[in-house]
């Protein structure tokens, strides 16, 4: 039977709305969006409404572009002067920290499954290979969190786990793809060739996100687009192309794109504050896309005979392996402390790159590849709820949450400023309290490094002067040098800032 295009974008348009809904409702009662992205797409499947999706080829292409633009999107908002204190940290997290994690789950998961009928013929190799799968943290999962939540933490650790988790997925893809395609042929003939090709790929693709990044900001700088709305979209071509044609030239695209995005980010260009916005948007969209692809692959009654061993793995994961290989990866560095190191450990969050990963065997046909995908997809629902959902709290409960800052949003005034201009930017509404030495802007004593820029009364804006005389109920927008003085304007203004 033909499917009309307009059931399909009908369908998806509804699937879209419950998604952006239950966005809003994860805020309100604390619970990861992309979990409940993924709820919606269960629901909307074959154990649920009925949809119809089994397409392995498909949902590995969307994981795949998915992952790209998230990826190039967490480089390009990381900013390089606050990594660089943790780049060592972040570097060695997400790569020997890769490899511990893999081996100390695989030994996990093949002693668990052993005793089940389930997973008695899983071997070893088998056990490595789902557990590479999972031995990566997913930074669409820990990008979206941290800065949904607004969690600001001490101690350089929000850029540290940024950094692992936009760099460890390169190293766990490797480790995935080199195992199955030892499970497929059976046998490898020369383990150095596989180990040389192993890092050759790494180093390929970070070098080609590096130079193809530069020749990105040039290009953008230098040509001349008559229509503005062009530049983010030339941004998104490079993107796209810096990790296709590191595939072409035998480097690790994932890497490419994650470094390219950071260069790029970190870099002067014409319309940045456009692009970036754009890209803000699109990783937001592709992430909804994503795990709605991955939450409708999914049969929830095969995850009935797996749940057992599969809760074993995930707390086993959670408790055992993540911190063993954080505080084994940390321990040169003295400067971390015990708490610092906890949460590091707690925030291994697994996601949607997991689930992208299992499909590869499944496409492969390797032998136990759906058991493989059910076990890390139940994995990925268990750390979403107890990790995903517990972050700030457990940031509090260590005294790692900065509650100095808060993040600062434009309501009335659809105004932006450029990262390079370091000011603060809040709009506050004035009440009888705030008139207590006279109406007018000139006899409210603003801090000495204050504007008071616009004002909005009613549903019409003016900039005010000195004799502006100012009523209840009206809107100004301040801008001024850093939070310090943003509070010292609250308390002039008798303003509660909730």
């Amino acid at each position: 039977m033909e499917i009309k295009i307009e059931v399909v974008l009908l369908v998806l348009s509804a699937m879209f709305f419950l998604s952006v809904f239950a966005g809003k409702a994860s805020s309100r009662f604390g619970i990861p969006a992309l979990l409940l992205f993924l709820g919606v797409g269960m629901l909307c499947g074959s154990d649920g409404l009925g949809i119809q999706f089994d397409n392995i080829h498909l949902a590995q292409a969307v994981g795949t572009v998915a992952l790209c633009i998230i990826l190039f999107s967490g480089g390009m908002d990381t900013k390089i002067s606050e990594i660089k204190p943790v780049l060592f940290q972040g570097i060695i997290l997400s790569t020997l920290g890769v490899l511990l994690t893999a081996l100390l789950t695989a030994v996990i998961i093949w002693l668990v499954l052993g005793q089940t009928a389930i997973g008695a013929g899983i071997g070893f190799l088998t056990s490595l290979l789902l557990a590479s799968i999972m031995s990566s943290t997913d930074s669409a999962s820990v990008f979206s969190i941290l800065r949904s939540k607004g969690l600001h933490l001490k101690h350089n650790l929000r850029p540290m786990l940024e950094l692992e988790s936009g760099s460890n997925d390169p190293m766990a893809y490797m480790l995935v793809i080199t195992l199955t395609e030892i499970l497929k042929v059976g046998e490898v003939s020369d383990y150095w060739s596989v180990v040389v090709k192993f890092f050759l790929q790494l180093i390929v693709g970070a070098l080609a996100g590096y130079l193809f990044g530069k020749l990105a900001v040039l290009v953008i700088n230098r040509i001349k687009i008559g229509n503005e709305a062009l530049y983010p979209i030339l941004v998104l071509t490079f993107c796209i192309a810096i990790f296709s044609v590191t595939y072409f030239i035998y480097g690790n695209g994932y890497l490419a794109v994650y470094i390219g995005g950071l260069v790029i980010g970190n870099s002067k260009f014409v319309h940045k504050r456009s692009s970036m916005k754009f890209f803000e948007g699109l990783a937001w969209l592709f992430q909804l896309v994503m795990f709605l692809t991955l939450g409708l692959l999914v049969n929830p009654h095969e995850l009935v005979p797996i749940m057992l061993p599969a809760f074993i793995i995930s707390f086993a994961m959670i408790f055992i392996a993540r911190p063993l290989t954080v505080f084994l990866c940390l321990l040169p560095f003295k400067g971390m402390t015990f708490k610092d190191r906890t949460y590091v450990s707690w925030t291994g969050l697994r996601g949607a790159v997991p689930i992208i990963f299992a499909i590869i065997p499944l496409a492969e046909g390797i032998p136990e590849a759906r058991i493989i995908f059910n076990i890390v997809f139940f994995c990925t629902l268990i750390s979403l709820l107890v990790q995903g959902t517990s972050l700030p709290l457990v940031a509090r409960w260590l005294g790692l949450a900065d509650e100095t800052r808060n993040e600062i949003s434009l309501k009335d005034f659809d105004i932006d400023v450029s990262s390079d201009i370091k000011k603060v930017l809040a709009e506050v509404e004035l009440s009888d309290a705030s008139f207590e030495k006279g109406c007018r802007l000139m006899d409210i004593k603003l801090p000495e490094n204050t504007l008071a820029v616009m004002v909005k009364r009613d549903e019409k804006y003016f900039i005010p002067t000195g004799k502006t005389v100012l009523r209840n109920k009206d809107k100004l927008l301040i801008m001024t040098d850093d939070d310090k003085s943003l509070q010292e304007v609250y308390g002039i203004l008798k303003i509660r800032k909730e």
